[in-house]
């Protein structure tokens, strides 16, 4: 958005038209719209025309969903597919993980008003771009693949696995997704942000569904 005049506004639980927050939402004038930066472990549904949900994945995937009647869409941005234990400390209902993010994503597009078999459904994310062996990316591509066939949901368009980051730009009241490719140099600020978040993660006690951080783009 090199150029663009921005404009910052907070982001409101309290907007009509909104079900869930995301980190930082930002009005981009050239392009007439509100940019909403989604992070790992936050979702977001929006009936607003003029919203573009936002986000960059390495080894993490993003769920973008809508009701193509309706007109009501949302994404989310998870970190892990499940724990193993099914828990993470005291905050085992968590939207970082894929179990709890997409049921929770799709439940909330449904009380906005959503028909579950009208669902369009566009998955990206799982590169593994990170600097270990555990190829989690591969990991959280296959289990939201898994998750869409038990659930008995047709995935409309997928991108994921590889080994670099993306930067996603999802449009809820059309369904077009803007996917870049980002470059090499990318990969390394990518992998920091996720390692430091899931270093995050395992340090801070949560009590809530969402948790915020600030923008580091």
């Amino acid at each position: 958005m090199t150029g663009t005049a921005l404009q910052q506004r907070p982001s409101s639980q309290n907007d009509s038209c909104v079900q869930a927050v995301a980190g930082r939402r930002i009005f981009d004038a050239q392009a007439s719209a509100w940019m909403v930066k989604v992070f790992p472990g936050e979702y977001y549904v929006t009936k607003k025309p003029d919203e573009v949900l936002v986000t960059v994945l390495g080894s993490c995937v993003s769920a973008c969903i809508r009701d193509p009647i309706a007109r009501i869409g949302g994404m989310n941005h998870f970190m892990l597919p499940h724990h193993k234990s099914g828990n993470w400390g005291d905050d085992s209902r968590s939207t970082r993980f894929g179990n709890f993010a997409m049921e929770k994503l799709i439940n909330e597009l449904i009380k906005a008003g959503c028909d579950r078999s009208r669902m369009e459904i566009k998955v990206f994310g799982g590169g593994n771009v990170t600097d270990t062996s555990n190829a989690i990316g591969s990991e959280n591509a296959a289990f939201v693949l898994r998750y869409l066939e038990a659930e008995g949901l047709r995935c409309a368009a997928q991108d994921l696995g590889g080994s670099l980051p993306r930067r996603i730009h999802y449009y809820p009241s059309t369904g077009r997704v803007v996917r870049k490719l980002l470059g090499v140099s990318d990969t390394y600020t990518v992998n920091r942000e996720e390692r430091d978040y899931g270093n995050k993660l395992l340090s801070q006690k949560t009590s809530g569904e969402i948790q915020l951080f600030g923008d580091s783009k």
